[in-house]
């Protein structure tokens, strides 16, 4: 009986993996997930002066740095969906 239980538990906890597996995108966004999000907690605390971010523009070339952009003024990033 005990056996039937946990062969059963098994099937359920793959089942519950595979969804999850599902759900996420497919085993290769598992299998990345698991490989390259090496995320790491911030130092930055409330009231610290953001660190200055450069990007290059949409020619591909031209370097842009958000303080220059800015001069100065406050800036709030928001990230998330609005829909």
């Amino acid at each position: 009986m005990i056996k039937k239980i946990l062969i059963g538990l098994g099937v359920v906890a793959l089942l519950a993996l595979c969804g999850f597996t599902y759900m996420i995108g497919g085993p290769r966004n598992l299998i990345g997930m698991l490989r390259y999000d090496q995320r790491q907690e911030g130092t930055l605390k409330v009231g610290d002066r953001a660190p200055d971010v450069g990007l290059l523009a949409l020619d591909g070339a031209t370097p842009v740095r958000l303080a220059d952009r800015l001069a100065g003024k406050p800036t709030v990033l928001i990230f998330g969906s609005f829909t």
